[in-house]
């Protein structure tokens, strides 16, 4: 099940994409926690999901997102 993300991580997605800040994402892939550095190109929303893409393509939900550049966005 999806759960929508909180406007405070939305708008930090937002500066990221506007000022490139190269991003260190920590996230959930299949229950197992992976991590990834990039920059943050834009968010989508596929079949009702919403997606952060980054630069080189790969696409991240954003409910499975745990900390983007630190900070904290759901429990692991």
């Amino acid at each position: 099940m999806y759960n929508p993300i909180s406007c405070e991580f939305f708008d930090q997605l937002t500066v990221a994409i506007q000022r490139k800040i190269p991003s260190t994402i920590v996230y959930l892939d299949e229950g197992e926690k992976q991590s990834v550095k990039g920059l943050v190109r834009e968010l989508i929303v596929q079949a009702g999901k919403e997606f952060l893409v980054l630069t080189n393509g790969q696409k991240i939900r954003l409910d499975l997102v745990i900390t983007l550049n630190g900070k904290r966005h759901r429990e692991e």
